[in-house]
Formats: structure tokens, sequence, C-alpha cells
């Protein structure tokens, strides 16, 4: 007598389903844990910047005074934005199919994540067009750009040395590099290339975690950073940063802004949808990013990864 096949007896069982879902969509920033956030009021904040200090002048017994212009400021405005998307769970499936994993818990978690990444590339990439804020390559002023070659170059120890000179608005304190994780690669190639050394700078993050540091500066690896970029013929080219955070003063650094009577991510139930058995919640963050002097960030693009 033939004994009962494997397809067959699985019908009569149940796999073994892992709680949870297990992430798979990752994307590595090392440094979003380390971003500071100013809660502000209303939907923007404005500041002025050092344009033309007021001039002086040495004088002489029985000089003319001439020294007589004033100090010039530029005005500068940062707009929060809304981060936003609905978790829609049908009424069956979440009574019928949350006894392992809740579903709409599991849909709104997602939609968190999601928040949290479309924060970590706009930080990056953002333009400040189509309802997004303005992120690092497009704050970073003209003057703050390195010069590098045509067509793209090779990392070098003088470039990051150039970079790091750029970022002075605190006194000199730098208070992070930043690259996609190729650059980091560059980076330990660069230190290995030295003979006998390793890259044994670290740093130690409020996580506990340990990463690189050059001169004393802790070197965040961040994906969101482009590797697409062009150059003149240079194609595959990446963008490598030098800055340092606000410390509190909105008058030194970087910082993310978010609306100071609802800060962070909200998590708001909507209700149940007036035409389908379906429950919505809303998941949203008002939130944007401000570059108080513009001496507090430098960026090198076309490096060759």
């Amino acid at each position: 007598m033939a004994t009962v096949t494997l397809a067959e007896a699985s019908k009569l069982s149940l796999d073994m389903l892992i709680a949870g879902v297990i992430a798979n969509v990752i994307t590595v920033n090392q440094m979003y844990e380390m971003v500071p956030f100013d809660g502000i009021e209303g939907n923007s904040l404005a500041y002025n910047r050092e344009n033309v200090l007021g001039d002086v002048q040495f004088l002489g017994i029985g000089g003319t005074i001439t020294a007589k212009n004033p100090a010039t400021f530029t005005k500068v405005t940062s707009t929060l934005t809304t981060i936003i998307g609905d978790a829609e769970v049908n009424g069956l499936i979440q009574a019928t199919q949350s006894n392992i994993t809740n579903q709409k818990a599991t849909q709104i978690a997602s939609k968190a994540k999601s928040a949290g990444r479309q924060f970590a590339q706009t930080m990056i990439t953002g333009t400040g067009a189509s309802d997004t804020f303005p992120g690092l390559i497009a704050l970073t002023p003209a003057s703050q750009t390195l010069n590098t070659a045509a067509n793209g170059e090779d990392l070098t120890f003088e470039r990051l040395d150039e970079l790091l000179d750029q970022v002075i608005a605190k006194d000199g304190q730098v208070d992070f590099l930043m690259g996609h994780s190729k650059f980091n690669r560059k980076y330990k190639s660069l230190i290995r290339a030295l003979g006998g050394t390793t890259a044994d700078d670290v740093y130690e993050l409020p996580s506990g975690k340990k990463i690189m540091a050059y001169s004393g500066v802790p070197i965040f690896r961040n994906d969101y950073v482009p590797t697409d970029q062009t150059r003149g013929t240079g194609t595959g080219l990446t963008t490598v940063f030098a800055g340092c955070w606000d410390d509190g003063s909105q008058k030194v650094g970087i910082t993310g802004l978010t609306a100071r009577d609802a800060a962070g991510l909200r998590v708001e139930e909507v209700g149940t949808s007036q035409t389908k058995d379906e429950t919505i919640t809303r998941v949203k963050w008002y939130v944007g990013m401000a570059l108080f002097s513009e001496k507090a960030v430098a960026m090198a693009p076309g490096i060759k990864v």
C-alpha cells in the first residue's frame, strides 16, 4: 500500500509562520540618529544671514571718518511641508487575518517607516520643488562647493582636508563627513595604501555603534547620497559632504524643522470609509530643514567611486 505523499500531507498542515514582517526594504543612513530638530511656530522660520559687515577704518589725528557703510543682511525663510500617507485596511481582513500579525498595525508601521525614509532621502536630494524641502545638495552654496576636476576625480586625503577646512560656522568644529558606502570603501582603500595601516580612528554614536572617523570627524555612511552623478564626461560620480549641526542657537548649523505643537510623526485615526468597509489611519509629519550659516556645510562633487 502506497504511503501518503508529502504534497498530500501538507494540505492538512500549516506552515510555521514567524510573527511580524522581516525588514527587506533597507537603506543605510548612520547619520539619521544624529539630526537635531527644532520645533517652530507657524509654517516657516525666517532668519537673517550676514551679507556685508559695516566698514571701519584707521584714523589719524585730524583725519576724516569715511567708514559710513552699514552692515547688510540676507533674509532667508525655511518652510515646513507635509509627509503624509493613509493606511487603509479592510474590515474583514482586520477581523479574520490578525491572529498572528495585526494587519492594521503592520500597515501603519510601514507608512511610518516610509515617512522616515522620505525625509532621509529629501535631506540629501530635495530641491524645494513639488512641495518638498531643499536638501543638502540644494542648500550648499557655490562658495562652499569644492572646485573638483571637470570630469570627476579620485578621492584624496587632500580633498578631505580641504572639505573640512570649509566648515567654519561653529569655530571650525566639524560634526560629520558623509558619503555613500562606495565612498567609505574608497576611503578604506586610501588607508590601506599607506602600508600596514588600518582605519582604526573610530567614533562612537549615542546608540553605542562605532563608525570610522577621519581627523577625529565621524564618517557617516548614507546610501541616500547619489552615486549616479555626471560631471563633464565623467559618470557614476558621487558627492562627499562635511558639516556641523546647529547647537540650538539657530545661528550656526544644520537642523531639521518640525511643528512645535505637532512634533514628530503623528498617527491620526480618520475613521471608517463612507463607501467601503475600510478603516483609514493617517500617518503624517510636518517637517523641513534649515541651514542657518552657509559656512556650516561644504561638499565635494564629482568624486569617482
